[in-house]
């Protein structure tokens, strides 16, 4: 099946796949979200354990698919890893080790003869959920700003700034996409556990208004931080490449034109952001439970635009505005033909993933997490 293609639609193809992997995980960021919102919504220990099992169930989703998305990072396009994470070091350093302490504080919150106790459990996921997702934001904007490197003659990366990477956040449009991408992270949490909590007790209303008021808060939070990028966005050069030699030159207007060149990445992007707000907008409503659907697939559409606006109509996804022409491509950073290929074949159980993914789903959530599971204060969370 993908033996007749070219090494060329090989790596458009998967950085199709790997942005589609990494838009999942923006959506699944709800987990994150979640975790940032648990001492401003939650009162008591019965609504805390309500909002740490219900993103308990999750939080695993969360973590595979980030590292899935490394995975095939790694395997597709092995210049990027090894330019990216061996050179902006710091940042990525930092984001593994707030997922760390992630899984950490989810094992041991509740451990009988817990030293730390549990708030400082509770502040480890509040870090993940804030500053994971931040540097995140920072790292994706990247695609766009440009980094400080320099490759030499055998593709060893050189990086040009002692920060290694942290300097990204000296960039206001980087900083506006990464809290544009906290609050997203923010609102896709409070949506989520309104969808996944029982709230029919007068027990827990009080934590559902907080949550809707939540929601309103964190989208409208986000709008100046989003609008700020998207002008930046469509108003700055672009790295652009040269198909024919592969040298890359600074073009006005190019994300723009990427928009104009691609009407559907433009319907995505479009479309994406709607669905978000309107997701946000009808969780105003006393009986909607259902804004998550909404606003998680407007999260994945909107961020999957980012990253095809990057990648495609002969674009440098990971430019450097140090050395123009050490900056990578999809083109000069791809494995081989012949990885890219069996990758491919590969690649044809990813629906069966997903499948499974959407089971366990559905299995986890056919009841909503009510107040009785939790009731012992003392209990082991649901994992």
């Amino acid at each position: 099946m993908f033996d007749n293609l070219s090494l060329t639609q090989l790596q458009q193809l998967w950085w199709i796949l790997v942005s589609t992997i990494g838009s999942l995980f923006v959506f699944l960021t709800f987990v994150q979200g979640g975790q940032s919102l648990l001492n401003s919504v939650a009162r008591n220990d019965l609504e805390k354990l309500l909002v740490i099992n219900s993103l308990g169930r999750k939080w695993l989703l969360t973590f595979t698919t980030l590292v899935l998305f490394c995975s095939v990072l790694f395997a597709a396009f092995p210049l990027f890893y090894a330019t990216s994470f061996g050179g902006a070091y710091w940042v990525w350093i930092i984001i593994l080790f707030t997922f760390v302490l992630q899984a950490v504080s989810f094992e041991f919150r509740k451990k009988p003869g817990n030293l730390l106790g549990a708030g400082t459990y509770e502040l480890f996921l509040f870090l993940n959920g804030i500053i994971g997702i931040f540097l995140i934001g920072i790292a994706l904007a990247t695609f766009f700003s440009g980094s400080s490197f320099q490759l030499d003659d055998y593709n060893h990366v050189l990086w040009q700034h002692p920060m290694l990477g942290l300097e990204a956040g000296f960039r206001f449009s980087n900083v506006t996409l990464g809290l544009f991408f906290v609050f997203l992270s923010r609102t896709l949490g409070g949506l989520y556990l309104l969808n996944n909590i029982d709230f029919r007790l007068a027990l827990v209303k009080d934590l559902e208004k907080r949550l809707r008021k939540a929601v309103k808060a964190n989208l409208t939070a986000s709008i100046p931080f989003l609008l700020y990028f998207m002008f930046a966005l469509v108003t700055r050069e672009g790295f652009a490449v040269t198909p024919e030699t592969g040298e890359v030159f600074m073009e006005s207007g190019k994300y723009l034109q990427n928009l104009k060149a691609m009407p559907g990445v433009f319907a995505m992007l479009t479309t994406g952001l709607l669905l978000i707000f309107f997701g946000a907008i009808i969780a105003r409503r006393a009986s909607s439970t259902s804004g998550i659907w909404f606003s998680g697939f407007g999260s994945i559409l909107f961020t999957l635009a980012l990253f095809l606006t990057a990648g495609l109509n002969n674009t440098a996804f990971y430019p450097s505005h140090f050395d123009l022409n050490s900056s990578l491509t999809i083109y000069n950073a791809s494995g081989s033909r012949y990885t890219l290929t069996a990758m491919a074949h590969i690649g044809l159980v990813m629906p069966l993933v997903l499948a499974c993914i959407v089971y366990f789903w559905r299995k986890m959530d056919k009841e909503k997490l009510s107040s009785g599971e939790v009731s012992d204060f003392t209990a082991k969370e649901i994992y």
